[in-house]
């Protein structure tokens, strides 16, 4: 069986996910990882290169799993990258992803390759969900919860401030009004009312903490509007409390089928482990970018454009045998 390579690009918790994912899946195989950094520094036994090398490997990966953070990394790297190579990535910043996908879909077109594109499990399995219920559920209110956990793209755009050596950034639903949607009472939901933010950051010495706290509360998309709780503490607290990367979360549906007959659809996630979730969700998206460039299929995907069965290393007569 010809095995599907893998590269990684980025050695963070992210690509450290995609690294352990792999070994659960046998049709596929890590050639390399990517880093700015020394490639002698990383703690891994797989092979490691930097990243400016890549395009000596054009040949010998079929996907590339993309690993950086949203804010900097991923709008920078995706679309050079495309150019060369088949890509998926979890970039996350919602309100930005219709701008992000016209940007990749014409290079991906142009040079015949496959760019799948905000994968994980919001964007990514979250998104489908909301599909999926508001079709089902055409006359209705859909609710997205996250947390309590760590966000990693949040966290990612804290540490990015100048200041900051380290971060985490918690994501804290109202639990009163997810119980609320679950008993089929109608609440006034907004996103940034239904959940409040708890960032717990180390400084850098003579880092101004007013500047900092200031600076994550302005952020857009991430933190404006959001009630956020900022909290500097010792370097020796983080790496004793903050060191675990829980997450999970909920997609509500109420809909009435009928004047009186009300269903709630309720998906919902429990992490122990945010990156290595995440991590296994974009490698088997990374099988379906596969598939696709095989099909000759170019150009940008969502996971609103790919059918389930892209994703399995199973035919679609075992899927239809075992699954349905």
């Amino acid at each position: 069986m010809n095995k599907i390579k893998i590269g990684i690009v980025g050695y963070g918790n992210l690509g450290q996910g995609v690294e352990v994912g792999l070994k659960n899946h046998p049709d596929m195989e890590l050639v390399g990882i990517f880093s700015r950094r020394d490639p002698k520094t990383l703690d891994t036994q797989s092979p490691a290169y930097l990243v400016q090398d890549i395009l000596d490997f054009k040949d010998k990966i079929d996907v590339l799993i993309l690993c950086g953070g949203s804010k900097t990394d991923i709008p920078k790297q995706g679309p050079a990258l495309i150019e060369h190579f088949n890509t998926v990535d979890a970039y996350d910043t919602h309100a930005e992803i219709p701008e992000y996908f016209n940007k990749m879909n014409p290079i991906a077109e142009k040079n015949q390759k496959v760019a799948v594109i905000a994968t994980g499990w919001d964007p990514g399995l979250f998104s489908m969900n909301r599909l999926m219920q508001e079709a089902i559920l055409p006359n209705g209110q859909s609710y997205t919860f996250w947390g309590r956990g760590v966000s990693q793209g949040h966290s990612d755009a804290v540490r990015r401030i100048k200041g900051v050596k380290e971060a985490a950034q918690y994501t804290v639903p109202d639990e009163m009004m997810i119980n609320k949607i679950l008993a089929g009472e109608t609440v006034d939901y907004n996103q940034k009312d239904a959940h409040t933010r708890e960032v717990y950051v180390v400084l850098e010495e003579d880092a101004n903490p007013t500047k900092v706290e200031k600076e994550i509360k302005e952020m857009p998309n991430y933190f404006v509007g959001y009630q956020t709780g900022v909290s500097f503490i010792s370097e020796e607290e983080f790496k004793a409390e903050h060191q675990s990367m829980p997450h999970g979360g909920r997609v509500i549906r109420q809909g009435k089928t009928s004047k009186d007959a009300l269903s709630i659809i309720d998906f919902s996630l429990s992490l122990e482990s945010n990156p290595e979730f995440t991590a296994a969700v974009n490698i088997a998206y990374a099988r379906a970018a596969y598939k696709l460039s095989q099909e000759e299929k170019y150009g940008a995907r969502t996971v609103l454009d790919i059918a389930p069965h892209y994703l399995s290393s199973k035919s679609r007569e075992d899927l239809m045998r075992d699954l349905l």
